[in-house]
């Protein structure tokens, strides 16, 4: 029984020890963080057209075809102008969004042209009063240079 305990304790610390090497190699690869700069820059972006309801300016912080998994169902936007058509202003109206924030923005997975963001978001209303806290995953590429939310997922309606 001490035998089985030490050899489940021994490879709790190295698998333990492998990942947080993994970690740090991530970090410190100038590319990499250059990556994750780029997508942060990106997500900050999006955030700023976005509570300026500006769907043009929105449309160009995505790359596409850009997925959206939300509210129960996937919408598939296959370019930019379709995008910039969208009625998400009128819809976030009726329930009285004026502006939203980012709570939490933590990268889960990078590489050279994607990164994975775990975020959280509040929306709010004109009174600076929040109406929603909502967690999301968005997925930032770099395509031809640009770097955009290519797909996200939220569990916000």
């Amino acid at each position: 029984m001490f035998i089985q305990k030490t050899i489940i304790l021994v490879i709790t610390v190295f698998l333990l020890f492998t990942n947080q090497q993994a970690r740090a190699d991530t970090h410190n690869d100038p590319e990499i963080a250059a990556s994750v700069a780029s997508a942060m820059a990106a997500l900050d972006e999006f955030m700023l057209h976005f509570n300026a309801k500006n769907p043009t300016a929105w449309s160009a912080t995505l790359n596409y075809p850009h997925v959206r998994f939300a509210s129960g169902g996937v919408t598939v936007y296959e370019n930019q102008s379709i995008f910039a058509e969208t009625k998400a202003f009128e819809q976030l109206a009726k329930i009285g969004w004026d502006h939203s924030h980012w709570l939490e923005k933590n990268v889960t997975l990078a590489s050279k042209n994607k990164v994975h963001i775990s975020t959280v978001f509040q929306r709010f209303n004109s009174s600076n009063e929040p109406i929603g806290t909502y967690q999301s995953l968005y997925i930032v590429t770099n395509v031809d240079g640009h770097w955009g939310t290519q797909a996200r997922s939220s569990l916000a309606p």
